[in-house]
């Protein structure tokens, strides 16, 4: 029988597992946004569509990086909850 603690430690390691996923892309993301909005506050330029480019651009490049170590945490994730799928049911 599945308990209301077997329900909470499955989302939390849901939880866990898309922070950890998302983490780098986020970062990435700020990180090349705070460098853009440093930029245009030097050149005063005003611009509010110049970062939307890098972003993309750097966001695209970490997932070609990081991609196959997320769907690796992803699939280890699905992986452990399908294995103890027999011990919610009983």
């Amino acid at each position: 029988m599945i308990t209301d603690g077997d329900v909470i430690s499955i989302a939390r390691d849901a939880i866990y597992t898309i922070i950890i996923t998302s983490a780098p892309l986020l970062l990435i993301s700020l990180i090349v946004g705070l460098i853009i909005s440093i930029f245009q506050t030097v050149t005063s330029i005003q611009e509010q569509t110049l970062t939307f480019v890098p972003k993309i651009l750097a966001v695209f490049l970490a997932i070609m990086l990081l991609g196959s170590w997320m769907m690796t945490e992803m699939s280890d994730f699905m992986t452990r909850l399908w294995t103890d799928f027999s011990l919610y049911l009983s």
